[in-house]
């Protein structure tokens, strides 16, 4: 598909999630005229096909991969929703606070079970406890992907369940803004009225942290349409109902007041299907051509433009400098071990180096594509 032809079919997975979402049927003469193979295409490639596999039946459409998607969707939340039961409970049992996060909260808003598909199940815990739970999570059967690095450590247990659990939302190697706002989360978060270990956040707080985790990815890679569509059902369900006034003040203190006003309006313009303007298409773009979890071209430039303050010669060497021998936080976060003994620095430097020529080369020469032509 062409560029033209690839945003033709993602204003029909659009229209046909939208039906769905909102439990209205679609015109059926206009599913008729549609490229059902492209509209299959890009909503795999933004993990909407579950959400349009309902618009499609609803218009009498039975499409046998859509249908498998939708299915697979419904399978993997009921398994994901089993084991993070079995996780929850014997964290309970061990006294580790725990707060369910995104997708595993989002997708029971949805209205159909499997509409929203889910890659994960991410989990907040208690940042002491992190051995505790590894020994959970082995001790429950689950392979450890990998563990200390970062601020989550991911596990997998067959035949579908990925989880990650975060000891922290944001690093410092990310946001220095949203790190330092979500430092201290705890104290916001509210205890469930039946289970003092398990906690959840306010509905303003979790349409933050939708929104800061959603920023993320938009300032680098970029994000997808399910994104926009998140935040349109959480909308319908909390939006008027929230404290409008508190939102404001906070996205201000994330520098993301300007980023929440325009993700609001587009996602309601787009699933109460309203008429965008050019401005609209024109953002709307870099959401379509992002997929789920955005594009590498769009990482480079993105990461060139946010931190290089101008285009001179000199600040450019300093850019190259730092992505090569980034601030020692960054090591903290990424490689604890050279952070604790300093003489292993040159190992982590060396493999920077050789990984930016190697698994990373294609951001590598993206990132230089980008700064030869600013």
């Amino acid at each position: 598909m062409d560029k033209s032809e690839y945003r033709h079919a993602a204003y029909d997975m659009i229209y046909l999630a939208a039906c769905a979402v909102n439990n209205r049927n679609p015109n059926i003469e206009a599913v008729k005229n549609m490229d059902i193979d492209a509209v299959f295409n890009i909503s795999e490639a933004h993990n909407l096909t579950a959400a349009v596999s309902y618009g499609l039946l609803s218009a009498g459409i039975n499409d046998s991969r859509f249908n498998e998607a939708r299915e697979k969707a419904i399978r993997k939340n009921i398994l994901l929703d089993a084991d993070r039961a079995r996780i929850f409970r014997r964290m309970d049992e061990e006294g580790i606070w725990h707060m369910p996060l995104k997708g595993a909260l989002l997708k029971d808003w949805y209205p159909k079970l499997g509409m929203r598909q889910m890659s994960d199940n991410d989990i907040l815990f208690d940042p002491s406890s992190r051995e505790t739970v590894k020994r959970i999570m082995e001790e429950l059967r689950f392979s450890c992907e990998h563990y200390g690095t970062g601020c989550n450590d991911a596990y997998y247990h067959n035949p579908v369940s990925n989880f990650e659990m975060h000891i922290a939302l944001f690093t410092a190697a990310g946001s220095t803004t949203l790190k330092n706002y979500y430092s201290d989360i705890k104290k916001k978060l509210i205890p469930d009225k039946d289970n003092r270990s398990l906690l959840h956040f306010t509905p303003e707080d979790f349409y933050l942290y939708l929104l800061s985790h959603e920023y993320k990815h938009f300032s680098s890679g970029g994000t997808g349409v399910r994104s926009l569509l998140d935040t349109y059902v959480f909308l319908r369900r909390y939006g008027n109902d929230i404290d409008w006034s508190y939102i404001e003040c906070e996205a201000e203190k994330l520098g993301l007041k300007q980023f929440e006003i325009n993700n609001r309006v587009l996602a309601l313009k787009l699933f109460t299907l309203k008429k965008l303007t050019q401005e609209d298409k024109k953002a709307l773009d870099y959401y379509v051509m992002s997929g789920t979890y955005g594009t590498i071209a769009n990482k480079a430039r993105n990461t060139v433009n946010n931190k290089l303050e101008n285009n001179s010669p000199i600040k450019k060497a300093e850019y190259l400098f730092r992505r090569l021998f980034p601030p020692m936080e960054h090591y903290k976060v990424w490689f604890p071990w050279a952070y604790r003994h300093k003489l292993l620095l040159p190992a982590a430097w060396l493999f920077r180096i050789i990984r930016a020529g190697t698994s990373r080369r294609v951001l590598t020469s993206g990132e230089l594509k980008t700064l030869r032509h600013k």
